[in-house]
């Protein structure tokens, strides 16, 4: 192990320094306290409450309909996001059901 002496007025400026970035980064953190993931939702939560398959999920976010963040292998959803796509998969329903009813 090795010791190393550095000089009082090294230390303390190295600690005032130290402290300004701890400001910072809890600066930082304060500011997007918004993404804490308890506000996320899941595919399966997303699944149930557009009551809609995990295939049309991945549509979504592959035609950009739908934003959403990777962690890892698994996708967050922004609730208000999921709000703001109700009407746009209500009308999508609607669509389908006349078509279905057009082919009969």
């Amino acid at each position: 192990m090795k010791i190393i002496n550095i000089e009082e007025s090294v230390f303390e400026k190295m600690m005032d320094r130290f402290g300004a970035f701890t400001r910072k980064v809890e600066a930082i953190c304060n500011r997007n306290s918004d993404k804490s993931m308890a506000k996320w939702l899941d595919n399966q939560d997303v699944c149930m409450i557009l009551n809609i398959s995990k295939r049309s999920l991945q549509n979504y976010r592959d035609n950009g309909i739908l934003p959403y963040t990777q962690i890892r292998h698994k996708m967050y959803y922004k609730a208000d996001d999921i709000e703001r796509i109700i009407p746009f998969i209500t009308q999508k329903e609607k669509e389908l059901t006349y078509k279905r009813k057009e082919r009969k």
